[in-house]
């Protein structure tokens, strides 16, 4: 699971594993968000993901990592020499848990429950786990250190969710059971899921669109 001889995979995980890669994603998404829902709602649906992303990080980085000190395995003295390392690069010291896995795993879970579309699910979680799995290909993170992150994110996405429908209900209106928005949107389109099958087509193909680049750069790089 870790490392290979294919120069074209290692610069692809390279790229992958920054975060820098993913922010269009995150630029569209917050366009998206603004387009079909009422600005009340869609500020406070970006303000909960940024909460579920800190209390993420922050758990697996600042308490986990000090806690259980549990090196890397590029740190790992008994697996000097072992470990494959793209460009020497380790990571810090500690990996348990992988802050990547809760981050994405959490994104992925709270944004699943607020858009409840398949295809977007589908998209968010081949991220997370491509993302995730970039950890384990570099060598900075155990299979468990993912495991451990991943399940801790995908706890905090469901809470902030449930936290995000009680602030609904108390300060805008309540999140519909089926999907959490009110009954209308912006524009003529009426849309029972709140956001428009064009809008969630068009996250999805943009998903890809930055996979499909970010496998094509490290061709450019060696022409």
């Amino acid at each position: 699971m870790n490392g290979s001889d294919n120069v074209w995979l290692d610069q692809f995980f390279v790229f992958v594993t920054r975060t820098t890669t993913w922010l269009p994603l995150l630029a569209l998404l917050v366009y998206v968000l603004f387009k079909n829902r009422p600005w009340r709602e869609a500020l406070l649906v970006l303000v909960c993901l940024g909460l579920v992303i800190l209390v993420c990080d922050q758990f697996a980085s600042s308490l986990c990592k000090p806690f259980f000190q549990r090196y890397r395995p590029s740190h790992e003295p008994a697996l000097s020499g072992l470990v494959d390392l793209v460009e020497g690069h380790r990571g810090g010291l500690y990996g348990f848990i992988s802050s990547h896995a809760a981050n994405t795993f959490g994104v992925f879970a709270y944004l699943s429950l607020y858009f409840r579309r398949r295809l977007v699910s589908f998209a968010l979680l081949f991220w997370a786990c491509l993302s995730s799995y970039s950890r384990i290909y570099l060598g900075f993170h155990y299979p468990g250190d993912i495991l451990v992150g991943a399940l801790f994110g995908l706890l905090m996405g469901y809470l902030v969710y449930r936290l995000l429908c009680a602030l609904c209900a108390r300060w805008l209106q309540p999140l519909r059971p089926e999907w959490p928005v009110g009954a209308t949107i912006k524009g003529n389109e009426a849309c029972a899921q709140g956001i428009t099958r064009v809008d969630a087509l068009l996250f999805i193909a943009a998903t890809f669109i930055i996979i499909v680049l970010v496998a094509l750069l490290p061709v450019f790089q060696f022409i």
